[in-house]
């Protein structure tokens, strides 16, 4: 009998979906059995996870028979219309589309972060691997933490467009061209102009709404921090690109701490420190990077070898759909852990 998992992937042809399935032929799940599902538009689209072809389904109700594991990966809506069927059929929901995060019994999380954070047991039945912003937010203040005492934290998160998938995507990219061709733009997304533009707010009758985002990161992190880390300011902008999320920190420590222990906090496990000012982190060098890429700014500038900093800001970006495809591979496979396999006596 086969030990092999099956997987089902629900919003396989999102970008998100398409960053996941990559995730995955990458991990140590890459042996399990996959089926792609989708809206009803997408049904019967070549696509393929790892060297295997295969053909994207509409989702129904039997999609979910027999799955070990459903990923989320496509629109909100999507997600409310098939995770209770998922569930049903004995699958663990992995929802990457957050749609879940403030449903009861429902775990945000990273393993990625020490036990501070709930743990998943054997009744758990649906994850949200945290958002990518509040990840890596919650990452640069743990390998602080774990060093100095931290009195204050503040944060503006530049957003870029991908965090609202395909349609927010085409519609940048029509806006983009339109501009440098003098014409109006399509607003019907944004409901006002996305491209070349950063806004902290979008129009009023826009699809998608920023301060939901913010609220999002802002319940992400305070379910991967816990009780331990400081409160957080948080700010979140629009920053008319396509992909990476980047994020300035404000930092004031309770003690000054020497800059050789600043740069050790932030090297740790899924950080990258960035020491040149000319190599500076950005949403295109952080494109296909597994960690978030951190660059250190002491307020006011010390001698690096021998300084000492309380105040400083972190400039940090990540590649927010990697980010976030690893983080809930990770997820699956610490619940895998805790799934029976094979005929229980």
């Amino acid at each position: 009998m086969s030990t092999a998992l099956r997987i089902g992937i629900v919003g396989a042809s999102s970008p998100l979906g398409k960053e996941l399935k990559e995730a995955l032929s990458e991990s140590s799940l890459a042996e399990s059995h996959f089926t792609l599902l989708d809206e009803q538009e997408a049904q019967g689209r070549l696509d393929q996870i790892g060297d295997e072809a295969t053909v994207v389904q509409a989702a129904t109700a039997d999609s979910f028979d027999g799955l070990d594991f459903a990923f989320f990966a496509g629109s909100a809506e999507l997600t409310r219309r098939w995770w209770k069927t998922a569930i049903k059929a004995g699958a663990t929901v992995i929802d990457l589309t957050a749609t879940l995060d403030e449903e009861p019994g429902v775990l945000v999380r990273s393993p990625w972060l020490d036990a501070s954070q709930k743990a998943p047991d054997l009744l758990t039945q649906a994850v949200v691997p945290a958002n990518a912003a509040a990840l890596t937010l919650a990452l640069l203040l743990e390998g602080l933490e774990q060093r100095a005492e931290v009195r204050f934290a503040a944060a503006m998160v530049l957003q870029p467009v991908s965090e609202y998938g395909a349609e927010a995507l085409d519609e940048l990219h029509q806006q983009t061209v339109s501009l440098l061709s003098f014409q109006s733009v399509p607003q019907a997304v944004f409901d006002t102009q996305a491209a070349y533009n950063l806004v902290a707010n979008y129009g009023e009758s826009a699809k998608v709404n920023l301060a939901d985002s913010e609220a999002r990161i802002r319940r992400h992190f305070a379910a991967l921090a816990g009780e331990r880390s400081v409160p957080l300011r948080l700010q979140v902008i629009h920053a008319p690109v396509f992909h990476g999320v980047c994020c300035s920190v404000c930092i004031e420590l309770a003690t000054p701490i020497a800059l050789a222990v600043l740069e050790d906090a932030m090297s740790g496990e899924h950080l990258d420190l960035v020491m040149e000012a000319t190599d500076s982190p950005s949403n295109l060098s952080a494109v296909g990077e597994d960690d978030v890429l951190v660059w250190i700014k002491p307020e006011p500038a010390v001698a690096r070898l021998t300084g000492e900093t309380s105040r400083f800001w972190l400039w940090a970006a990540s590649d927010n759909l990697r980010l976030a495809a690893r983080n809930a591979v990770d997820c699956a496979l610490d619940l895998r852990r805790l799934r029976p396999r094979g005929t229980v006596q």
